[in-house]
């Protein structure tokens, strides 16, 4: 059996960390090492899907859920609601986090959209 993921962990409270949301069968981080102004993580609480990949394969459902939820998030963190949206799929396409993942990258909130 497998060490379980930093993800696992952090569902388990025995890491740290701050859940931004989360639903039935996901929930959402700030992105540790930020690659744009708003760079989110969705994640399915199971850590039975390794790559996105697998889980298209196995539960196409959460994966469709994953999309609609990265697009919530976007929606409330940035100005426009225009994200990308990234999975690496293997070591050599840059996963490091076996527990399938999205990034959810966005520009982020202007001072002209808050009011400022």
């Amino acid at each position: 059996m497998t060490e379980p993921s930093i993800f696992t962990r952090i569902l388990d409270g025995e890491i740290p960390a701050e859940i931004l949301a989360e639903t039935d069968r996901l929930f959402a981080l700030r992105d540790i090492a930020p690659q744009a102004p708003v760079h989110l993580l969705v994640i399915p609480k199971t850590a039975e899907y390794r790559t996105v990949a697998e889980l298209a394969a196995g539960d196409p459902a959460l994966l469709a859920e994953m999309i609609a939820f990265a697009a919530e998030l976007a929606a409330a963190n940035t100005h426009d609601g225009d994200f990308r949206l990234v999975f690496n799929s293997g070591p050599n396409a840059g996963q490091t986090v076996f527990h399938v993942h999205a990034h959810v990258l966005a520009g982020g909130l202007t001072e002209k959209s808050v009011g400022a």
